[in-house]
């Protein structure tokens, strides 16, 4: 036992000392992805729950989920069931278009409990509409529901709009993602909580640098906002230990700073208040995803003139 040590400590130190040099040089083995866009400032929903109004605040990119009504339109809707949203307990599949409720004038934001958006404009807008009205602007679809209709007509609407780099599939449901891939390879696409999770197992035990990654965006909670503007319903979310250590396991600057040295964009959400802006910043996000795209628009603004 004492003489095979000789053998495997070395070996061990080898392997350690090689995957520290490759996580920060991880361009000797990767080629580095060169997206279509680099967005430092997302807006989450489009700005506020998925209605043209509220887009057109200086972001860099969306974040919209999109649903099919049973008439085939895509609609952006965050919730397939509007009873949040508009007070009527019905679900989008089961209406078609022009049956749609119209949204609360007051509907509490999700990420920020106990503050509520308004608005003029309560129509559920289509995406046809949004590619439309920002032809160049990058897109970031959620699919939720495992439809492949739905996967194809998005699908088709970003190769008629001309946006298959500029529109991003994703999805927490690494199923769905497969699908959404085999329907339009050529979109990029971020990280599922599978693959989020094989990507914390992976930096974890040192084999992330020498591991080929297919994703080009990751986008995960900043921990600090739950039980504080983010009020989850799961229980196991409620527990500040579990809180605690998922912030330590996952807020790690080394393993951020080696996906954007690879080309993959770490996007943090929800952040409402700028001490949660700045803490994403400091923690290594290359992107942070806003309810409130004018208040991160001026903290930008701020930050940038005292640089």
């Amino acid at each position: 036992m004492a003489s095979s040590l000789y053998f495997i400590l070395p070996a061990l130190g080898g392997y350690t000392l090689t995957s520290l040099y490759l996580l920060k040089n991880p361009q000797i083995l990767h080629k580095k992805k060169r997206a279509a866009f680099h967005c430092t400032h997302i807006s989450h929903r489009g700005g506020k729950e998925g209605t043209v109004e509220g887009l057109e605040q200086g972001t860099g990119m969306l974040e919209l989920d999109c649903h099919l009504t049973r008439d085939g339109h895509v609609v952006v809707s965050h919730d397939e069931n509007l009873l949040r949203q508009t007070g009527h307990d019905v679900t989008i599949s089961s209406l078609n278009l022009e049956e749609l409720p119209l949204q609360k004038d007051r509907l509490e934001v999700t990420f920020y409990a106990g503050h509520y958006s308004t608005g003029t404009d309560r129509k559920f807008t289509l995406l046809e509409e949004v590619f439309r009205k920002f032809p160049k602007m990058p897109v970031n679809i959620e699919i939720k529901e495992d439809n492949s209709l739905l996967m194809e007509k998005v699908s088709n609407m970003v190769k008629q709009y001309d946006r298959e780099d500029l529109t991003v599939w994703a999805t927490v449901d690494s199923t769905i993602m497969k699908k959404c891939r085999r329907t339009n390879s050529t979109m990029p696409y971020s990280f599922s909580m599978r693959r989020g999770l094989q990507l914390l197992l992976l930096y974890y035990s040192g084999l992330l640098p020498f591991v080929p990654l297919g994703e080009s965006f990751l986008q995960f909670y900043l921990p600090r906002i739950i039980n504080r503007t983010y009020i989850p319903e799961e229980r196991l979310l409620k527990n500040r230990m579990v809180i605690y250590l998922i912030e330590k396991l996952t807020m790690k600057k080394s393993l951020f700073k080696h996906l954007a040295n690879r080309g993959i964009q770490v996007h943090l959400f929800v952040c409402n208040e700028d001490p949660d802006i700045e803490a994403a910043f400091e923690a290594g996000a290359t992107g942070v995803m806003t309810d409130y795209p004018t208040l991160l628009t001026d903290y930008l603004h701020r930050h940038r003139s005292q640089d």
